[in-house]
């Protein structure tokens, strides 16, 4: 393997948590909360408008990376994780309790994979359909999220 290779299989992994024997898609986001923590830090606009960069980084990371490992979506990559957990907290006030929610809202949404996440997984194929069905889970998630937060209020 080169080492372009490796870097993109590095990325891809999330730093190779992706390779973690037990629910690699949960430590990649725990790894996006990580990421979550540095989006938090910058103006909501500038954090906003890094989702994009992100989201399209991770397609074409995960597309490279699937055809290296030769299957059409290893768990090991979990870059897809990290992008949708980045969507699941996106302008939200980042607190225990909110990271805490939003990571377990995303994970239910990308376990069970409610329409469109399901719909997003089985249709898209290489960097896309790895990605996008977490990005709408994480869409998901932080619709849910935004919801519980306002009848909290009340």
């Amino acid at each position: 393997m080169t080492f372009d290779q490796r870097a993109v299989m590095f990325v891809a992994t999330g730093g190779f948590v992706g390779y973690f024997p037990v629910a690699p898609g949960t430590m990649g986001s725990l790894v996006g909360l990580l990421f979550c923590l540095v989006l938090g830090s910058l103006p909501r606009v500038w954090a906003l408008a890094g989702l994009i960069p992100l989201v399209l980084a991770a397609v074409w990371t995960a597309g490279v990376a699937a055809k290296l490992v030769g299957r059409k979506d290893p768990g090991c990559i979990v870059i897809d994780e990290i992008a949708g957990m980045a969507v699941a907290l996106a302008a939200v006030d980042l607190s225990a309790v909110t990271m805490a929610a939003g990571f377990l809202l995303f994970r239910i949404f990308d376990v069970v994979k409610p329409f469109p996440v399901g719909w997003l997984d089985r249709r898209l194929s290489g960097g896309w359909g790895i990605v996008l069905d977490d990005v709408a889970a994480g869409l998901m998630a932080n619709l849910a999220l935004r919801l519980v937060l306002l009848l909290g209020r009340g």
